[in-house]
């Protein structure tokens, strides 16, 4: 493959922050190779792309998302009074996972890779649930992925809540096939290396000991990491407490479920031993603002605790620079003492969880780096340096400067344009967004 330099970029690095003027970037294959001024000289045959001043920043990651939620939007289905967190599991979402079937979830995971793209997203790690359809569900997510050109990982959230035992032992060997599947892939090398797998599981109000140990023996089997809700609500903390007198994190540590690779979304409501727990193996807490705001579970007053914080939607679409806007905000609106600069390295920390999953560097403009790079078509109306980067993205720029993504080396979208029509993507999810409604209703 040939080298493409993009020429008269801004780089434009969130953590450690940078900013550099009139910067050429050379890229080869799926990788930075030199960053520097007239790179043309250094690479003669090299194919150019004029930036024209744009922002080149390393790729936006969504570290929390459900794609299997892609078509509930407007949702038209007869769901019950939930004047709760858990109500609204109950009535709402375990219902509509359990409409999913393989045709609404490869749409679904298609039109939300294709929105996170389009709001300049270059990964997104997914946390799946099908009860009716477990075996396969996780290589239909990695297709739309591939489809998309969008760099991802994925899982499937193993729980008991609905058949015991033998859905437990489903979801862990959906989670350990797909793992191979990953494996055989990559060796392989007949496609490019985007998907990755986390071991998933719900909650731990949902998962009996047997399940944790079950989710224990697939992490080491695999090498992958544990991707659970803990904490999002205070049920989760009390159940924990009244089954099994214990702290939640510490439950989990229990059956070796905490490592490096460990992804805890939520956690509102886990405590000091907890957070010295995930703190000392080097885990991470994914906090999801505007998912708790939307679900009235509270507000997570220890973000300054964590050691890795990062930043998910809990799949209210994949918007990173409107998440970041609203933890900064409604942080300040609670008191909170962070500035936005704490919550532009926790949106940068995405790609700290892609460089250790996927064995390779990501999150910065230096050779070496993954060429996964978001580009920004913004005129600040101030100075832009390194010191007030975090502020821009905070109080002015947005998914709306997007002008295109590049993932892997390759653009995916470029100048506001997919590299396929998708108009008829969306038409045919609308009918399939209203078959699945019609089957949730179907349901008990």
């Amino acid at each position: 493959m040939s080298i493409l330099i993009l020429k008269n970029a801004t780089a434009a690095q969130i953590y450690p922050a940078m900013v550099r003027e009139n910067i050429d970037i050379a890229i080869e294959n799926d990788e930075i190779i030199a960053v520097g001024s007239n790179l043309r000289s250094t690479f003669p045959q090299a194919n150019i792309k004029d930036m024209h001043g744009r922002l080149v920043m390393p790729g936006m990651v969504c570290s929390h998302n459900h794609f299997y939620s892609g078509l509930s939007r407007g949702i038209q289905a007869n769901i019950a009074p939930s004047p709760d967190f858990i109500s609204t599991l109950k009535n709402l979402w375990w219902r509509l996972d359990r409409a999913l079937d393989e045709e609404s979830l490869y749409y679904s995971g298609l039109i939300c890779a294709l929105e996170a793209i389009r709001s300049g997203c270059t990964a997104v790690i997914d946390h799946h649930a099908s009860p009716d359809y477990i075996a396969g569900s996780l290589s239909q997510l990695r297709n739309a992925f591939l489809k998309t050109g969008l760099r991802g990982m994925t899982c499937f959230e193993t729980t008991d809540r609905n058949g015991g035992s033998q859905e437990l032992q489903a979801g862990v060997e959906e989670n350990m096939r797909f793992a191979c599947e990953i494996d055989r892939a990559r060796e392989a090398g007949l496609e490019p290396y985007l998907v990755e797998a986390h071991i998933g599981a719900h909650a731990p109000f949902t998962l009996s000991n047997e399940g944790l140990s079950m989710l224990g023996e697939a992490i080491k089997a695999t090498g992958r990491g544990l991707h659970i809700h803990a904490a999002e609500d205070r049920y989760d903390v009390s159940h924990s407490h009244h089954h099994y007198g214990k702290d939640l994190l510490v439950r989990l540590a229990e059956y070796d479920l905490l490592n490096s690779k460990t992804l805890v979304a939520h956690g509102l409501y886990l405590s000091d031993a907890d957070i010295a727990l995930l703190n000392e193996c080097d885990g991470f807490l994914v906090h999801n603002a505007r998912s708790n705001m939307n679900n009235h579970v509270g507000y997570n007053q220890k973000l300054g605790a964590w050691r890795n914080l990062a930043l998910g939607t809990d799949g209210i679409g994949s918007d990173m620079f409107e998440e970041m806007k609203f933890a900064f905000f409604k942080h300040r609106d609670a008191g909170g003492p962070l500035w936005p600069d704490s919550f532009a390295r926790a949106l940068s920390n995405g790609n700290a969880l892609l460089s250790r999953n996927f064995n390779a560097k990501f999150g910065r403009i230096e050779a070496g780096y993954k060429a996964d790079l978001t580009i920004i078509d913004y005129l600040p109306p101030t100075p832009l340096i390194a010191e007030n980067i975090a502020g821009h993205i905070a109080f002015g720029m947005g998914s709306n400067h997007v002008h295109s993504v590049m993932v892997n080396g390759e653009m995916v979208y470029e100048d506001r344009q997919f590299m396929f029509d998708c108009a008829p993507v969306f038409a045919e999810a609308q009918k399939v967004a209203a078959k699945m409604w019609r089957r949730m209703d179907s349901l008990p």
